[in-house]
C-alpha cells in the first residue's frame, strides 16, 4: 500500500502543474520537477522564464526584441527610449537624469 502522504505529494504536483499550464504560458513546464526549480516570472495572467523572455507593455517577449527610438534601435528587456529627447537609458535610470556614458542620443 502507498503511504498516504506520497499521494498528497503527487496530487499536489499534478494540481499546480495543471494550474501553470491552464494559462496558457509561453513556457511550458515538461514535469513538475522543472515546474518548480526553474525561474518563472509572470506578466499579467502569463507566467514566462525571465532567461529567455521579458515583460514589455504587458506582454511577454524574447529577449531579442528590439524597436525604434527616433533613428536608433534599443532592446526592450535593458533599455528604455526616453521619447520627449530621443534617448535611450539603461532600464531602471530615470529619463530626467543626466545623461551618462551608457546613454545614447537619437535623432526624430
Amino acid at each position: 500500500m502507498v503511504p498516504r502522504g506520497c499521494i498528497l505529494v503527487v496530487l499536489a504536483a499534478f494540481c499546480i502543474s495543471r494550474l501553470f499550464c491552464s494559462h496558457g504560458a509561453p513556457v511550458v513546464p515538461t514535469s513538475p520537477y522543472l515546474m518548480l526549480c526553474q525561474p518563472h516570472m509572470r506578466c499579467g495572467d502569463k507566467f514566462y522564464n525571465p532567461l529567455q523572455h521579458c515583460c514589455y507593455d504587458d506582454a511577454v517577449v524574447p529577449l531579442t526584441r528590439t524597436q525604434r527610438c527616433g533613428n536608433c534601435t534599443f532592446r526592450v528587456c535593458f533599455e528604455q527610449c526616453c521619447s520627449w529627447t530621443f534617448m535611450v537609458k539603461l532600464i531602471g535610470q530615470n529619463c530626467n537624469s543626466a545623461p551618462t556614458l551608457d546613454d545614447r542620443l537619437c535623432h526624430s
